[in-house]
Parts: C-alpha cells; sequence; structure tokens
C-alpha cells in the first residue's frame, strides 16, 4: 500500500480505477472505507483514491501522549496529492471537507475542482463574528483539560457523536463501531481542538477558483449550515446543494444522493 510520512507517521491510501484521481478525504472517526459505494458509482476515467487519516485505518496509530494538529493531516493529504503527478478532484466530508479546501487554497494548480459535503471550517464562523453558531459548537477551542482518562474519554466521545447524530446516537452505535471510535478517540480530539482555534478568514475562500460544490443535509446543525451559506456567498465558482433528509452523515445515509452531486460537479470541472 502506497504511503507518505509526516516526521515519525505514515499516511496509506488506496486508489482504484484508471484516469483522472479523484482523492477522497473521510470524515472524523470514520477511514477510507466510507467512500466504497462511492468507488462503485465512479464515472469511467476516474480513479478513487481514498487516503486514511493519520491515525485511522491503515495509516499510523495515533501515539496517545502525542498532541495533534489538524495542520500534519493537510501536510500528509498535500503529499498524497503530489503523488499522483496530476491535478486532482478533491472530495471531503466533514473534518475531511475542511482539509479539503484547506489544501485547494494553498495549492491552486493541484485541485481541478472541490465537492464538500458539511465541512467544519468554523474560521469563517469567527471571521464573520457569529457568536449564535460558534456558541453552538460543543467545543468552542484548546482552553479545557484534554479527556486522556478512558472514562473522560469515553464521555467527549457521547458527546460528539450526540452532537451530529444527534441525543443518543452515540448508545445507538454498534459496538464495534464505538470501540474503533475509542481507538482513534484521543486524535479526534485534537482534531476538533485545533479546529476550534482554527481563523482562516471567509475572505480567504474568494481566492477559490475551480468549480465548487458544496454540500448539506436538510437536517443539519446551525453551525454547519451558517458556514455552508457563508461559503457560497464567497467562492465565486461554488454552487449550494442541500440533500432532503440527511443529516451530518449524509455521505453514509445518503450516498447515492451524495455521490451524484459530487460526479455533477467533477463533470461540470470537465468542461
Amino acid at each position: 500500500m502506497p504511503e507518505v510520512r509526516i516526521a515519525d507517521h505514515a499516511m496509506r491510501w488506496t486508489a482504484r480505477g484508471e484516469g483522472v484521481p479523484l482523492v477522497a478525504v473521510h470524515s472524523s472517526g470514520m477511514s477510507s472505507r466510507q467512500w466504497r459505494k462511492l468507488e462503485t458509482e465512479l464515472a469511467p476515467g476516474l480513479r478513487l483514491v481514498a487516503p486514511d487519516l493519520l491515525g485511522y485505518g491503515e495509516s499510523s496509530p495515533w501515539p496517545v501522549a502525542e498532541r495533534f494538529h489538524f495542520v500534519l493531516d493537510q501536510l500528509a493529504i498535500e503529499r498524497v496529492i503530489e503523488a499522483q503527478g496530476e491535478p486532482v478532484h478533491l472530495v471531503g466530508h466533514s473534518y475531511g471537507g475542511f482539509l479539503a479546501l484547506l489544501v485547494a487554497l494553498h495549492h491552486p494548480g493541484r485541485v481541478r475542482s472541490v465537492s464538500v459535503f458539511e465541512p467544519v471550517s468554523f474560521g469563517v464562523l469567527r471571521s464573520m463574528g457569529d457568536a449564535e453558531a460558534l456558541a453552538s459548537l460543543p467545543s468552542r477551542g484548546d482552553d479545557e483539560p484534554w479527556p486522556d482518562a478512558p472514562e473522560q474519554l469515553e464521555a467527549w466521545l457521547e458527546g460528539f457523536v450526540d452532537y451530529w447524530n444527534g441525543t443518543g446516537g452515540w448508545r445507538a452505535q454498534s459496538e464495534p463501531l464505538r470501540e474503533a471510535f475509542r481507538r482513534a478517540g484521543i486524535k479526534m480530539v485534537g482534531e476538533v481542538r485545533t479546529l476550534g482555534v482554527d481563523t482562516t478568514p471567509l475572505a480567504a475562500y474568494r481566492t477559490l477558483s475551480v468549480p465548487v460544490s458544496l454540500l448539506g443535509g436538510e437536517r443539519s446543525t446551525l453551525a454547519a449550515k451558517r458556514v455552508l451559506a457563508a461559503l457560497a456567498s464567497a467562492i465565486p465558482d461554488a454552487v449550494r446543494v442541500e440533500i432532503p433528509g440527511a443529516g451530518h452523515m449524509g455521505p453514509l445515509t445518503h450516498a447515492s444522493e451524495v455521490n451524484a452531486a459530487i460526479l455533477a460537479n467533477v463533470a461540470r470541472a470537465a468542461k
């Protein structure tokens, strides 16, 4: 399995199909396996490149004692794109969508299009002074103690999953899925805490010059909807797509509808 390295950490990925690379970045707590249905629905001439973020899947486990910052995943994704040898279509969900947008901002010449489902780009809310949306977030920075003890981490994970999936979401998960969350838990804490101090302003996203599809669910959170609305107002070549009946996990619960919108944006970029 191919890999890139960031210091002592390895990010690995799988590639399926032939043609122009479409790099799909998964959300917090998941892995590259969340894109299996997208793989089956790819248009001819596309190759799905699905990395496991650091700490997930086939990539290096994240050391419990090491604090994480999202820039490490960003750097690794940039190197995955470099390894493709040509510009890519970028896809991302939630945290993966935030990373996809950051990479597109920093390396516009390497990106053909961007399709993101509810990117957690909360820096735009800070730049707009949207106090209502910021107050609705379960974590607003890195000033709280890290939940190092197992029972603290369990409570943190329950709060995280319930925020995005509704009350009872954590307890409704299967035990194998909860155990996967626990294994990646301290890495997830680092993702959320450092997102809490992201200050990428809305003005930065006005520099994006590729076709961008901004996807979200009808049953999304307030903060997610505010981020999408702000990005739609700022990005010159953006389209806003709302998936009826979907929540934050739309790429899994409404995969066919989400994948169709992603592939429509890829086709728009090809024209």
